[in-house]
């Protein structure tokens, strides 16, 4: 089933605040606006996506691949438990499609697939932010 406005709404909200979450707990800083999922982690600068568990990937946009040292995709195992891969840009480009939005994004933002993550990512841990 598509997206419409009012689900890809309730979908960004859900992602900036597990995002959040996840970042207290991995002891990451708050970079950029507060709509943004940028993070400063050991002085490296990274972007927090994050998928539901019938969500099959994450986007992000292609300015932000320049300005980023990494890709956390956080994938949700059951409720509030996550696995968070790492990944290179440089491998996220590779992998990337772009996004199938009509909307805003069209044009703006490259998927990755939950399988790419898992085979070319790197594992950082399980968390549960409950």
């Amino acid at each position: 089933m598509s997206q419409g406005p009012e689900s890809g709404a309730r979908a960004v909200e859900y992602g900036l605040q597990t995002a959040r979450r996840i970042a207290q707990i991995l002891g990451a800083r708050k970079r950029g606006s507060a709509r943004s999922n940028e993070y400063e982690l050991r002085n490296r600068t990274i972007v927090i996506k994050c998928a539901r568990t019938k969500t099959n990937g994450v986007g992000v946009s292609y300015k932000m691949l320049h300005r980023v040292t990494s890709i956390f995709g956080s994938f949700e195992v059951e409720k509030n438990l996550y696995d968070i891969y790492e990944m290179n840009p440089k491998v996220y480009r590779k992998l990337m499609t772009p996004t199938r939005s009509t909307g805003p994004s069209a044009g703006r933002v490259g998927m990755v697939r939950k399988s790419g993550f898992f085979g070319e990512g790197r594992f950082v841990r399980r968390i549960n932010i409950d």
